[in-house]
């Protein structure tokens, strides 16, 4: 295939790699926003909904990962990065976010302003917080503070420079290989900074709790393969994230069936009240530190302390098959949307 034209005369090389597989509807809207003068590359991680067809009917190209290939977004993320070349930018994005038209010039103005940043991202939002509690969720999630960052989501610009030093990602993480390629830049002198910019809209689709259930799974293994891996030098908040996960997902329940056993049922009511409460202190720090209204920090509170069971499964289950030496396999929460 015929590749687009890479930039305007005298702008800077870009190359955009977006991601997918079987985003469907959501690939439409993702390959509909990106400029038309920069080299598109859309990588197909086995979909079968018709994302290829409706990728190369728009011009864009493809690559294609082989049917037996182990899918992870890092390697395809990888794919992308070589076939782009040698562009002096790379944007990536996940094939169910659309990219604001503004983003470019705002992030390439930033790298050019600071030759040691290696990555800068911006305001990702939900399209559809309204749709679901798990939504608005997210939504906030994508919200982190402006300025020096430890890393960066799926969506952001890169100075290829400083992604090709490091080898690009890690191929093998089925979760968090951004953190993971953010930490091994930042070893080499390198930083990442989240600007004050618009830069896509996601379309999370979760509607249903086993699909918010089936992504918690996916961050608590992020997390625990991602400390396993770097150990003392990984990124502290993770390595808080697992102590957390653990003494609520596993410690806790333990204590509470103990107690159950060795006292009687109502101290280990006692001992469960901890949950409660703590669902109580996180509402009551998100009405103070967020403005939430307290309806909507209740039910954020409550599923961040109902995910830690989720994780405590996603830890437990990477450790298992560590020790047992098989490879983790994708966890997703999406289904497969057809392309109209």
């Amino acid at each position: 295939m015929t590749r687009p034209s890479t930039a305007r005369s005298g702008a800077p090389s870009i190359a955009i790699v977006a991601i997918g597989r079987n985003e469907g509807e959501r690939l439409k809207a993702c390959l509909r926003s990106l400029p038309a003068d920069a080299h598109r590359i859309y990588v197909d991680s086995g979909s079968t909904d018709g994302s290829v067809a409706f990728a190369e009917g728009q011009g864009v190209t493809v690559v294609t990962l082989p049917p037996m290939t182990r899918f992870t977004a890092a390697l395809a993320r990888n794919a992308g990065l070589a076939e782009a070349g040698e562009p002096e930018f790379v944007q990536f994005l996940d094939g169910d976010c659309a990219l604001d038209p503004d983003w470019l010039d705002q992030a390439v103005a930033a790298l050019r302003a600071d030759p040691r940043l290696a990555v800068v991202f911006g305001r990702r939002r939900e399209r559809h917080p309204e749709r679901s509690v798990y939504n608005r969720m997210c939504d906030d999630e994508w919200n982190v503070p402006v300025g020096e960052a430890a890393a960066c989501g799926g969506d952001a610009l890169f100075r290829r420079e400083a992604i090709a030093g490091v080898g690009g990602y890690n191929p093998d993480l089925i979760a968090g290989e951004e953190p993971d390629l953010c930490l091994r830049m930042r070893q080499q002198g390198w930083r990442v900074r989240r600007i004050d910019a618009e830069m896509t809209l996601h379309d999370a689709a979760m509607t249903h709790i086993r699909q918010w259930w089936r992504r918690s799974e996916r961050s608590g293994h992020a997390f625990a393969e991602h400390v396993q891996r770097h150990g003392p030098t990984s990124d502290p908040v993770w390595r808080q994230q697992v102590r957390s996960i653990l003494a609520w997902g596993v410690a806790l329940p333990l204590v509470v069936v103990a107690a159950g056993l060795a006292i009687g049922w109502w101290a280990a009511g006692l001992v469960a009240l901890l949950y409660p409460l703590q669902v109580l202190r996180i509402a009551r720090r998100m009405q103070r530190g967020r403005g939430y209204g307290l309806g909507f920090a209740l039910r954020y509170a409550h599923f961040l302390v109902l995910g830690k069971f989720a994780q405590a499964k996603g830890v437990l289950g990477y450790h298992l098959k560590r020790l047992t030496g098989r490879q983790s396999t994708l966890i997703e929460y999406k289904g497969a949307e057809p392309v109209a």
